[in-house]
């Protein structure tokens, strides 16, 4: 069988999201420790690098450019933006080397353990996110999307703007779970962490449940010009493979290539302050399929933001490369798909599971067992209470 690049976009999809002039401002401060005095004119000043900042001229500019602040406030605003990019003459722009158009991956967050503060006017609550997409799915009968899971942790504030990192600090991950199991029906297979952050408590929650994780962010080359980011506070892969090969994780260290189970792909930024993906990124994929290597080039943004400009950008980019290496074969694909077209021996069926009840001294015993193999240690048990509790 022909080697294959799996082309797979993924999107962070987190419904809409608001930032006022001062908030925009205040990041600034947060970030750069300068205060300045919030106005349009002012910001477009920073915007051109027409303010003098004593050197940070150029990173503010990555901050506050105007693809990074026009963000889709309101679900009509994002449902336009759909409207356009699903669209069967947008999707088949540039078809894929078996003349496939464009394919979405929405890694669906669930606002959820928020009892602060709601600035960017979050759309807060379990399934928010995700009945909007499958909905959307549904009515416009798009088959070739998919849906997955996408994980912020909450902040010790608990504001819904702030960033936390750890996953087991409160205990909000299962219960988006069980509910996306009993509610919904529905378990993710792969997953995308918030902030492209992991930690060793998250590493292990993921190798007991989700085979797969599009989280990797190591980069070439320079990473960063932001400070807020360069101590890897948001997301530390430094030492992870950066050259587009999924790896089985380390137990005690998610960066290096070990014994779990599960396996971690690379997926760099679109139109970011770091961790962008370039059309050299592009080049490494397709020159790692010449060597005898099937690969995954993943790539991911916001559904907030202006998703159409972005995705032309990084077709372009694909368009160049694929011309380049006119012999190889690019897919444009689910997350899933890629991954199990990569891993190729990865064979684990549904699973199916017999649950019984015993009786023994007036104590009930649930008695589960799954009738095939499963990929992780145990199966993952959602239960609700007749009050109402996951």
């Amino acid at each position: 069988m022909d080697k294959v690049v799996y082309i797979v976009h993924c999107v962070d999809t987190e419904g809409p999201l608001y930032e006022s002039i001062e908030a925009t401002f205040e990041r600034i401060n947060n970030i750069f420790g300068i205060w300045l005095e919030p106005s349009q004119n002012l910001l477009r000043k920073l915007q051109n690098r027409e303010f003098p900042l004593s050197g940070q001229e150029e990173a503010i500019a990555n901050l506050v450019s105007p693809e990074r602040l026009n963000n889709k406030d309101n679900w009509d605003k994002i449902d336009n933006t759909l409207d356009e990019i699903t669209s069967e003459q947008f999707r088949n722009e540039f078809l894929d080397s078996f003349k496939n158009g464009w394919i979405y991956n929405w890694f669906c967050l669930d606002h959820i353990g928020f009892s602060g503060e709601n600035p960017r006017r979050r759309d807060l609550g379990f399934h928010k996110i995700f009945d909007h997409y499958e909905n959307y799915i549904q009515l416009h009968n798009i088959k070739q999307d998919r849906i997955f899971w996408h994980f912020h942790p909450v902040a010790i504030k608990k504001d819904a703007h702030r960033s936390g990192n750890t996953y087991v600090s409160s205990n909000e991950l299962f219960k988006i779970l069980a509910r996306k199991i009993i509610d919904r029906s529905w378990f993710p297979a792969v997953f995308r962490p918030g902030y492209h952050m992991e930690r060793p408590d998250s590493n292990w929650f993921l190798e007991q449940w989700i085979p797969f994780d599009f989280g990797n962010q190591a980069k070439k080359g320079n990473f960063t010009n932001q400070p807020d980011i360069e101590n890897r506070k948001l997301g530390d892969w430094r030492r992870a493979p950066n050259d587009w090969r999924i790896y089985h994780p380390d137990h005690d260290d998610y960066q290096k290539e070990g014994e779990c189970r599960r396996w971690i792909a690379r997926c760099l930024n679109m139109e970011a302050r770091h961790s962008e993906i370039t059309i050299d990124d592009i080049r490494d994929g397709f020159e790692r399929v010449v060597s005898g290597k099937s690969t995954i080039i993943s790539f991911t943004n916001h559904d907030f933001r202006d998703m159409k400009s972005e995705i032309i950008k990084i077709r372009n980019m694909i368009k160049i490369v694929s011309e380049e290496f006119s012999n190889v074969k690019f897919k444009y694909s689910n997350a899933l798909e890629a991954m199990r077209g990569v891993i190729r021996n990865f064979d684990l069926e549904r699973p199916e599971f017999s649950l019984n009840v015993e009786e023994r001294n007036k104590i009930s015993i649930i008695n589960i067992k799954s009738k095939n193999e499963i990929f992780g240690s145990q199966p993952f048990f959602a239960l609700k209470t007749r009050d109402n509790h996951y």
